[in-house]
């Protein structure tokens, strides 16, 4: 990781970036201890915010999987593989709707569908995941979508007419 952490130093980082820790602080169970990981998402979290990126940069934290902790919340049939059970996903940036919690159904594929629709860029194939519609839910039962199968582009987090932002994002 330190490429990761000079190119934040340096401001040369690309539009986008994904970063995966080593095993040994991934914060899986088998492997590492999940405040090895929550140091490693802090130390970028902190460089990020005292580097110009601070004003106009989204940091999503997630896991790959929930870690055997047990959710009995619904999980949508999707597709032949279906989808997994859920997960966390925290956001960090100055646009985000400060304590939001968002009842949109989403996955990892709404990371994809952010950047897709931030950036104006077409889905992965005609048949991935990211061509799904966002959710519309029953005020009632938030969670399921009625439109299912769906997933959310994850922009209900956000508020992009804050600090004179444009309503599509930082493109």
């Amino acid at each position: 990781m330190p490429v990761l952490f000079a190119d934040i130093a340096e401001h040369a980082l690309p539009a986008v970036s994904f970063v995966k820790p080593s095993g040994y602080i991934d914060g899986h169970p088998n492997s590492s201890k999940l405040n090895l990981f929550e140091g490693f998402v802090k130390k970028i979290v902190d460089q990020v915010q005292s580097s110009d990126y601070a004003m106009n940069t989204a940091i999503f934290i997630t896991f790959d999987e929930g870690g055997g902790y047990y959710d009995s919340g619904y999980v949508q049939p999707l597709d032949f593989f279906g989808d997994g059970t859920r997960i966390p996903l925290i956001i960090v940036s100055p646009y985000v709707k400060q304590g939001h919690i968002s009842h949109e159904y989403a996955d990892h594929v709404s990371i994809d569908k952010f950047i897709e629709r931030n950036w104006r860029l077409q889905p992965i194939t005609n048949r991935s995941r990211d061509n799904l519609p966002n959710p519309v839910a029953e005020p009632f039962n938030p969670y399921v979508p009625v439109n299912r199968p769906a997933i959310s582009d994850l922009f209900d987090f956000f508020e992009f007419s804050k600090k004179g932002t444009t309503d599509h994002g930082w493109n």
